[in-house]
């Protein structure tokens, strides 16, 4: 067994995961969204892009462009969310629905990361 495509697949997972556990939820709700969980996601990504430099194949340059897609969305949404915090009417449903729509579509390029990685070890098989 590869260890170091144990942990590659274990940060590209845990990202995912994390990810959706944030995105879960009614959108506007606030309450139902947990800043820690959102950070959490956004340090996941950061260490699976990290990972991911190594790669120098067609193939592992997709799986960068879907974390750094995924990391930009995350980071978006983070900032959205710190300057709302500071806003005289604090959080509010319309930031928040934007912040689970940003973490949508890095869930999506995260997705996609996890397909590639599966649709790799079952053409490695081969």
């Amino acid at each position: 067994m590869n260890s170091e495509k144990v942990i590659f697949g274990f940060f590209i997972t845990l990202a995912a995961t994390l990810n959706f556990g944030f995105w879960t939820g009614e959108m506007d709700r606030p309450e139902l969204h947990n800043v820690w969980e959102l950070a959490a996601a956004i340090v996941v990504s950061l260490i699976a892009t990290v990972l991911k430099f190594g790669d120098r194949t067609q193939l592992g340059a997709v799986h960068l462009a879907t974390s750094l897609v995924a990391d930009v969305q995350l980071i978006a949404g983070a900032i959205i969310w710190s300057w709302s915090a500071q806003q005289p009417g604090g959080m509010t449903g319309e930031h928040m629905a934007t912040i689970v729509s940003l973490s949508g579509g890095a869930l999506l390029a995260n997705l996609i990361s996890v397909v590639l990685m599966i649709s790799e070890i079952i053409t490695a098989r081969r």
